[in-house]
């Protein structure tokens, strides 16, 4: 009996029917058909092998105009990344995966942009793409489709609409900047206020610290001086008990001061000045 031969790329997976009944998935290769033969009284099975891609593909819902929850009306595009993982499922379960999939985003965006504003879905359009993979994906799931990613392409208003929204979007662009540059400024402010504070500080610091130095070194020096003054004091208390003891150095003393006053020609003794006249004397 002939064959036929059918090679599946690393791209597909092959459904291999006989008689109509799916029997096998083929994975990647070369596979060999048996070829059908009628003879009217001797007939064998019919074999037949359906392709499925199993790649990453992207699908484009294009221009779909959505009421939103404010009664705004805006055209959106979005784009899906799918691959099929259940080749199985993909051809069974559903007559055409891919339509399938187009309404079932179409739908999913339909009920997430039905519970947003217009300015919400302006500031949050990732919102609405995670809705959509949220509400789509296990329900493509069932079909052997795995949802990748769902994004939002475009966002279309009416014309006079879109100039309101661009206002809008501008007068909020102005706010932020007019917030950061708010910011920047007490940011400064508080910057330099802490600076000053911290200046201060230091000089109050280095005050005290100065008047602390000083103040103990006059202490030191007021130390000093009573220590000297006291060993001068016992000093001469030693002197006054050494003269009591020998008078003799007392008068040791007075004959080395009076010879010491004998070497200067200025040097003057008084002796007897109480005002009495002296017996002789004349006026």
């Amino acid at each position: 009996m002939a064959r036929r031969e059918v090679i599946i790329k690393d791209t597909h997976r092959g459904l291999w029917y006989r008689d109509g009944v799916l029997t096998k998935i083929l994975e990647a290769g070369r596979h060999k058909i048996p070829r059908h033969i009628n003879l009217g009284f001797y007939r064998t099975p019919r074999f037949e092998v359906v392709l499925v891609d199993v790649r990453e593909r992207d699908l484009t819902i294009k221009g779909q105009e959505i009421l939103t929850s404010d009664k705004g009306a805006l055209r959106v595009s979005i784009i899906v990344q799918f691959r099929v993982t259940d080749p199985q499922a993909a051809i069974h379960k559903v007559a055409d995966y891919e339509d399938r999939l187009y309404s079932d985003v179409q739908l999913a965006a339909r009920r997430s942009l039905a519970t947003m504003m217009l300015e919400e879905i302006l500031t949050n359009r990732n919102r609405l793409s995670e809705d959509i993979l949220r509400d789509v994906k296990e329900a493509a799931s069932s079909y052997g489709v795995a949802i990748i990613r769902a994004d939002v392409k475009d966002l279309i208003f009416p014309g006079n609409l879109q100039e309101i929204m661009n206002r809008v979007l501008a007068a909020e662009r102005m706010s932020e900047a007019q917030m950061v540059e708010a910011r920047t400024r007490s940011e400064v402010q508080r910057m330099e206020a802490q600076s000053k504070m911290e200046t201060a500080k230091l000089e109050v610091e280095a005050k005290v610290e100065a008047a602390r130095l000083a103040a103990e070194s006059e202490a030191h020096i007021e130390r000093i001086k009573t220590e000297s003054e006291i060993s001068a004091l016992r000093e001469r208390e030693q002197a006054a008990q050494a003269y009591s003891k020998h008078p003799a150095l007392l008068r040791l003393m007075e004959l080395e001061t009076l010879r010491e006053m004998a070497r200067s020609g200025n040097a003057r003794i008084y002796i007897g000045f109480d005002g009495k006249k002296v017996e002789g004397e004349r006026d």
